[in-house]
């Protein structure tokens, strides 16, 4: 009673990391708390304090929970974590510890308000309040909704150079980002986020054209925001700030950039918690309300994010249709037509997608030559991404029946996800293990189990 609930940090801790995934699953079951801790006889106090990390659970909690949430064993799998971490509890410090939190920011990550702590405690990723945002954005008014307030050339004014330096600041985070992942970037960008470019927010801009660009540019660092949060397990939390993105692409009249914002945050974001109903309804408003100011490359990839959401769906007619017009889109591109913010996305980032589309099509092969494309160009610099794609790779070539080569690639996509600070990353670790688990008696299937422990201890089954 009276305590202020602890901020969850899903790469802290095993309880930590336990709780992120209580939480996703619950979340994707579409329960509250309340009605989670009726079904498995347990207050609905504990499931917060579970998923909080302020509680070790039981073993008849963790077993209740895997079966109320339809787990297939991915809590229960979790246990000797569990049971090891609070047996050495009493030796533990308040850092992270092994090879994957190396590097971390404990002292900078404990200066997060209470007020973003609550929000990533307390709010859940709601699809329900998406199509009404869709809609908002969709019937936006056209042109910029600028506040101009102030006194011509007044010092506290911004300006070019103001938003020039902002843009490097961002463009440094990205890069940070893409290489350790957010644990240890996401409480610098917060820093920036409620000092500098809260003030440039307040003040007012040195013309319309200016304040155009503050916007934008603002939205880019939300989103950034809203990326780490799905990085740290946060996903209310990062549905909170891409709105907040969408909203300052509608104050500056960028429509280009909110078709983006729609389709690849916000509705990759409901891929990842379950929902691929309402992904499909987001990206197919992005396509239709973006199509007048859309390049080939934002095209491109709103196509691709329709694709996936059809991919999740299983109506592979349709993910093929709009993988086929992302393909024609980007060959089309030239990059001095694009914005800056979209040149990222070339011939390897859609052989992503289309991988991710496969695997979840039930097509390994076809995963596994499209993930052969993206992994051949991606910069050796997006470790993030590296281990993600490499995890992927293993679990299609289980799906394959390869174990041998599946156990070799996770090995590296381990080694890639151990020098991150990155839950997704940790997530995607333990699902291979998932995928593995039927082979679990096989030598090299024991051995890759030994080799998680070792080196990437919070992703130990």
């Amino acid at each position: 009673m009276g305590q202020t609930p602890r901020m969850l940090q899903p790469s802290l801790s095993e309880r930590h990391f336990f709780g992120a995934e209580l939480r996703r699953l619950r979340e994707r079951a579409n329960l509250s708390q309340a009605r989670l801790g009726a079904m498995i006889r347990f207050s609905a106090d504990l499931v917060r304090r579970v998923e909080t990390a302020d509680r070790f659970p039981s073993r008849e909690f963790v077993e209740a929970c895997d079966s109320a949430l339809a787990a297939g064993g991915a809590l229960v799998r979790l246990l000797p974590l569990l049971e090891r971490s609070r047996a050495d509890e009493g030796r533990r410090t308040t850092c992270p510890s092994g090879p994957a939190s190396a590097g971390t920011l404990p002292a900078i990550e404990a200066e997060e308000t209470s007020g973003v702590a609550d929000m990533v405690v307390r709010v859940p990723f709601q699809p329900g309040v998406l199509d009404r945002a869709a809609l908002d954005w969709l019937n936006a008014s056209a042109g910029p909704r600028l506040s101009m307030a102030g006194r011509a050339d007044s010092p506290d004014q911004v300006c070019e150079e103001d938003l020039n330096a902002a843009e490097t600041a961002l463009a440094m985070f990205r890069e940070l980002d893409h290489t350790h992942g957010a644990g240890r970037v996401h409480a610098q960008v917060q820093r920036y986020v409620e000092r500098e470019l809260n003030r440039l927010l307040a003040s007012p801009p040195a013309s319309e054209a200016v304040g155009r660009h503050l916007y934008s540019l603002a939205a880019g660092f939300f989103e950034l925001c809203g990326y780490q949060a799905v990085d740290t397990g946060a996903h209310g939390l990062a549905q909170r700030r891409y709105l907040r993105a969408l909203r300052l692409t509608e104050a500056a009249g960028d429509r280009l950039y909110g078709s983006y914002l729609l389709a690849v945050n916000i509705g990759h974001l409901a891929l990842h918690c379950g929902h691929p109903e309402p992904a499909r309804r987001m990206a197919l408003t992005a396509v239709r309300g973006g199509e007048t100011w859309a390049t080939s490359a934002v095209a491109a990839t709103l196509h691709a994010v329709v694709a996936r959401t059809y991919a999740r769906l299983g109506r592979e007619s349709d993910c093929l249709l709009h993988l086929d017009i992302a393909e024609k889109q980007l060959a089309r591109s030239k990059p001095e037509d694009e914005p800056a913010w979209i040149r990222y996305f070339d011939a390897a980032y859609l052989a992503d997608e289309i991988a991710h589309c496969f695997h979840d099509l039930g097509r390994p092969q076809l995963t596994q030559r499209h993930l052969g494309d993206a992994l051949t160009a991606l910069s050796l610099t997006h470790v993030r991404r590296l281990a993600i794609d490499t995890a992927l790779l293993a679990s299609s070539l289980v799906a394959a029946g390869r174990i041998d080569e599946a156990c070799a690639t996770a090995r590296e996509a381990v080694d890639y996800a151990a020098r991150t600070t990155s839950h997704r990353c940790l997530q995607r670790i333990v699902e291979v293990q998932a995928d593995l688990e039927p082979y679990r008696c096989e030598p090299e299937v024991r051995e890759f189990g030994e080799y998680v422990h070792h080196r990437l201890p919070l992703a130990t089954l």
